[in-house]
């Protein structure tokens, strides 16, 4: 798990000049790569990689990077990657390699990648099995490839402008790279409509976000660049038997466990004391037992804690458990350096970056998280909505516009339904403020933005999916995408830590795809397949409760901040309101936490 970041060039540049701004934008990402540093530049001066490295396998000098296909001789190869992630199938895939003569110097999965893409071509990314993100550049074929893993848990974003390709792991190394970006004033409707920037956008113009599941190459010599799909999850239901859907989950999980739980440095999981925390601690600790590490935060507030939740596992786990507590005082000592550790503006994520600092503070590398149950299994309330919600579109626009006029800051979010891109169903459940209300906060035409927020790319499978699956499709490409990923991958990044995800391998992601929607969202009750597949594993306490989720008393804490519950720091009438109402309770603390961002960015 790494940082990466480079430029291609059309025609070829100064090399010198070309790693002098790959180096600055290395240490730029230096938090998420402390280990190493790495930049190759070709003579030519048309390709020049930089790395920043996490190590997780293969802790020795061999996992240097960038490598190349001669690693690690003295000679320059023809064919060099930078690389982010963990390839989890790489054992696999390095024994076919084997069987077929090619042969290692390492103990890397980045040396598979490379021997992978020698035998196969381009058609060894849809084998790689993870979450990665990575550069590579075949200096024969004068091609570079920028890719990126099927369920986007790593990010890689790009710009390709004015001849130069030029990619990084995170938007604010583009500020470093010697090529003028300047600010898309648009990331503001974003924030506001939906706590967080969509995919493919960024706070930068000409700065997007590679689409998942998807390789972008690019001809050194002409500068063109094409972009192809080559490995997409698709909603194919063909499971309509209830023990088949248990056993396959089952099946699939423990596959995803086997696999991420490989590694050469301490590694752990992050318990929460919900279902999905407590079942990948179980399930772990059936391939670790002792070795397990477990972490778990809570809070002096005993309405916000999980406490005898999380001791119901632990009592069950053999491994060492490692129990921090968070106080308000911790929350204001370490506020800004939160905010300076988000590469992109977001509502979420203070949770992550302390749960971060206390697995980092605690010695581990890489964790184990829950992201991705809710969304494939059905936890959330959208999944048990999004049918009425179908039903009421189906009234006139007219009557949806009519919201804005309401008093109730949340029912103005009807308003989102006039809109024929199904991104109104989402903004309607999930959304912030409505189009009005933006409007006003940023003295914009209301038209603007409804047009910001109906130019997302639509996706027209949407159409033909079931409600349950809508749902999830939504809660999946919207808010686990654009936020839960996001956040995690640079709050936890900005602490040196690997987050893993086993409920988004290949395995598990394709399972709950092939799942009917009519079993696997039975009767409204959510991830009830997930449950009676592990019921035994798991403690009754666990699952027969309400969700809570994991999350810090922020309303109480951020009310009484007072950068953030001080309307008198708002230049803008309305934000000014707006956070008058917070202080009495009536806005929820993360749309007041919206407002300091933009007054932060003002």
């Amino acid at each position: 798990m790494c940082r990466i970041a480079g430029i291609i060039t059309t025609g070829g540049g100064n090399p010198i000049l070309l790693k002098k701004h790959v180096q600055a934008m290395c240490t730029a990402l230096r938090h998420g790569g402390p280990d190493d540093e790495g930049v190759f530049c070709s003579a030519d001066g048309q390709v020049c990689l930089g790395h920043r490295r996490l190590s997780i396998i293969d802790l020795s000098s061999a996992g240097h990077q960038p490598m190349s296909n001669s690693h690690p001789e003295p000679v320059e190869g023809w064919l060099w990657i930078s690389f982010n992630g963990e390839i989890y199938n790489y054992l696999e895939i390095k024994q076919e390699l084997l069987a077929l003569g090619a042969d290692f110097r390492t103990h890397t999965d980045t040396e598979v990648i490379l021997k992978a893409y020698e035998q196969w071509g381009e058609a060894s990314f849809g084998r790689l099995s993870g979450m990665f993100a990575f550069a590579l550049s075949d200096l024969r074929q004068q091609k570079t490839y920028l890719v990126r893993d099927p369920s986007g848990i790593k990010p890689l974003y790009f710009s390709d402008i004015n001849g130069i390709l030029t990619f990084a792991s995170e938007v604010k190394a583009f500020k470093q790279s010697g090529s003028p970006f300047s600010e898309d004033e648009n990331w503001k409707i974003f924030l506001l409509a939906f706590g967080h920037i969509p995919e493919p956008y960024t706070t930068l113009r000409n700065v997007r976000m590679l689409q998942k599941g998807h390789y972008l190459v690019r001809k050194h010599y002409t500068g063109a660049s094409t972009t192809v799909a080559y490995k997409v999850f698709r909603y194919k239901p063909a499971i309509t038997n209830e023990q088949e859907a248990l056993e396959m989950i089952r099946q699939s999980m423990h596959t995803s466990l086997k696999r991420q739980l490989i590694a050469d440095a301490p590694l752990g999981v992050f318990l929460s004391g919900g279902i999905d925390s407590s079942l990948l601690t179980l399930l772990a600790n059936e391939y670790q037992g002792k070795n397990l590490n477990t972490l778990s935060v809570n809070l002096q507030e005993t309405d916000f804690s999980e406490k005898r939740y999380q001791d119901l596992v632990t009592e069950r786990a053999a491994g060492q458990h490692h129990e921090y507590y968070f106080r308000y005082q911790d929350f204001v000592r370490n506020f800004q350096q939160i905010l300076s550790s988000m590469d992109q503006p977001s509502t979420d994520g203070i949770n992550s970056w302390f749960v971060s600092k206390c697995a980092h503070e605690n010695g581990l590398k890489a964790v184990l998280s829950g992201i991705g149950a809710d969304e494939l299994y059905g936890g959330y309330p959208s999944f048990r909505r999004i049918s009425g919600i179908q039903a009421l579109r189906k009234a006139p626009k007219k009557i949806f516009k009519l919201a804005e006029k309401s008093s109730n800051i949340k029912w103005r979010r009807a308003y989102y339904l006039s809109y024929e891109h199904p991104v109104g169903e989402y903004l309607f459940l999930r959304g912030f403020y409505s189009p009005g209300t933006i409007s006003m906060l940023l003295d914009a035409d209301q038209r603007e933005v409804d047009r910001v927020l109906s130019s997302l790319p639509v996706h027209r499978e949407l159409d033909s999916l079931h409600a349950g699956n809508r749902a999830s499709w939504m809660e999946i490409n919207y808010y686990m995408q654009d936020q839960l990923l996001k956040d995690t991958d640079y709050m936890s990044m900005s602490h040196g830590l690997e987050v893993r995800v086993p409920f988004l391998d290949d395995a598990v992601i394709e399972t709950a795809m092939a799942i009917s929607p009519e079993l696997k969202y039975q009767k409204g009750l959510g991830k009830i397949l997930l449950i009676n597949a592990f019921k035994e594993l798991l403690p009754e306490a666990i699952w027969n409760r309400n969700k809570m989720g994991f999350t810090f008393p922020f309303q109480e804490w951020m009310r009484r901040f007072d950068p953030i519950a001080n309307p008198e720091h708002y230049r803008n009438p309305t934000a000014r309101k707006l956070i008058e109402r917070f202080g009495k309770d009536q806005l929820h603390w993360s749309a007041a936490y919206a407002l300091y961002h933009l007054e932060h960015a003002a």
